[in-house]
């Protein structure tokens, strides 16, 4: 129906409303716009491609089954294809902040697919009398069982190149441990002199730990293969046929290479929104070690003068506008505020998760986009910090050495040999008197010169000594 100039008339279940003529999507959305304009943040791009997936799926299902016509189906997957491909993205316009369970989400995508469906069909928009976004679009489907569903297929999708990244990050440390096996250093605990370690051990363990933490990702994300399509409105399958939920399922597997599944229970799968806020967890366990590795980087290249200046990091950018040459951490440091993002994220997810009611969880669009922002600046920061940090840094061996010999952490050394009291006191004299272990033991002439050698050499003390002796039993 004819509106004003540049509108045309629709109507909804709350009666008619004037859209923008040009407009692919339809009543449902442009009320939507009116009650939501909170942030300027749309529905996420991963969303919309699960949610056509979804809707392209579902059509191809419902034609199989004689449910939906041959051309009333191919239109919509024709549509749906095109969104796909990057085209009609600027009709996606409902705020992140929205209804509950993401019902504006959903019907912003069965306006627009139906509207173009139409103009394939050679009708204009707007004219569901031919073909209706509820019922041709969204048959067989709510909302309820839909955005759960392209939740996990957007989430899934998204954590492929995480996992690269943080792989290849792995791999960069990996190349620095691999490179100073040799390089002694003295280790720190509680921001204090240890016993030596070395820099290739201190790396060889980061690149562990990242490693570690992207496979509790995995490992947390296998819950997501079960798809909550078919519940409909609470997870009976009502207004679907027998095998419409194994079906679509199927169609999604074949559609995206992934190997979907059906859950045990429908009905939990709608009522539990679990399965995301575990992987909001484990991405939020990754960001804790990751922050952690860039906080180290940031301690270890403190200086150049005043600092430990163990390992030196490339200069990307000036560090400061007022101190000339001054080259700051910048790297490490924007990773350490992508990692304070995704904890807070995970708390929202947290709270979100907690609040679902009896057969739904109605803050699913929050979680949607907090855990899909959490891997999409946890796989850029992984990146960043190894093509633009971790690839880039020397270790200053001769630091790292010289630092391992003026020590405190030697005289744990000489405890199995004079004692720990005795050790114990010879490391506060060395500290007073501005002299090394070795020096001290030497004066005193606590060990012979071949001991000493022995039992103070660094190197030694970075692995088990096989020189010690077990005795067996009491």
């Amino acid at each position: 129906m004819e509106g004003k100039s540049g509108f045309r008339i629709e109507k909804d279940s709350l009666g008619e409303l004037e859209v923008p003529a040009d407009a692919y999507y339809g009543a449902n959305v442009a009320r939507a716009v009116a009650n939501f304009p909170i942030s300027r943040r749309k529905i996420h791009p991963r969303i919309v491609e699960a949610y056509c997936r979804i809707k392209r799926a579902a059509a191809e299902v419902n034609m199989a089954a004689g449910r939906l016509p041959v051309d009333k189906a191919r239109a919509i997957q024709q549509a749906a294809d095109e969104v796909l491909a990057g085209h009609l993205r600027d009709q996606f316009v409902v705020d992140m902040f929205q209804a509950g369970a993401g019902t504006s989400t959903n019907m912003n995508v069965n306006e627009v697919l139906c509207n173009r469906a139409l103009e394939l069909l050679g009708h204009a928009k707007g004219d569901y009398k031919v073909l209706n976004p509820n019922d041709h679009v969204n048959m067989g489907q709510s909302t309820n069982d839909t955005y759960p569903t392209a939740m996990h297929l957007a989430i899934v999708d998204a954590l492929d190149p995480f996992y690269t990244e943080a792989e290849r990050l792995a791999q960069s440390l990996e190349r620095i441990g691999e490179q100073n096996q040799q390089t002694i250093k003295s280790g720190r605990t509680h921001l204090q002199d240890a016993v030596p370690t070395t820099i290739g051990r201190e790396f060889m363990a980061y690149a562990g730990a990242i490693r570690s933490a992207s496979m509790h990702v995995r490992r947390t994300a296998e819950d997501l293969f079960a798809l909550a399509i078919g519940g409909s409105a609470v997870g009976t399958g009502m207004n679907t046929h027998p095998d419409y939920a194994r079906h679509v399922v199927a169609e999604l597997s074949k559609l995206t290479g992934k190997p979907f599944r059906n859950p045990e229970d429908l009905v939990q799968a709608m009522q539990s929104q679990a399965p995301v806020g575990r992987v909001s967890s484990a991405l939020r366990d990754f960001a804790v070690e990751l922050g952690r590795i860039a906080n180290d980087l940031r301690l270890l290249s403190s200086g150049p003068t005043t600092g430990l200046a163990e390992i030196t990091l490339p200069e990307v950018q000036a560090g400061s506008s007022i101190m000339p040459g001054k080259v700051n951490p910048s790297i490490p440091e924007m990773v350490n505020m992508v990692c304070f993002q995704v904890i807070g994220n995970d708390l929202t997810v947290t709270q979100a998760a907690a609040a679902g009611q009896m057969e739904l969880n109605v803050m699913m669009p929050i979680m949607a986009e907090n855990v899909l922002e959490s891997v999409e600046i946890l796989t850029s920061a992984c990146r960043q910090l190894a093509l633009r940090c971790v690839d880039g840094i020397t270790v200053n061996a001769a630091r790292c050495q010289d630092y391992a010999y003026r020590s405190m952490g030697l005289a744990t050394a000489l405890a199995p040999s004079i004692g720990y009291l005795e050790a114990a006191r010879l490391a506060k004299k060395a500290l007073a008197e501005g002299k090394t272990v070795t020096e001290l033991v030497q004066e005193e002439k606590l060990l012979s010169e071949e001991e000493l050698k022995r039992v103070l050499d660094p190197a030694r003390m970075t692995r088990p000594d096989p020189g010690l002796v077990v005795k067996q039993g009491g």
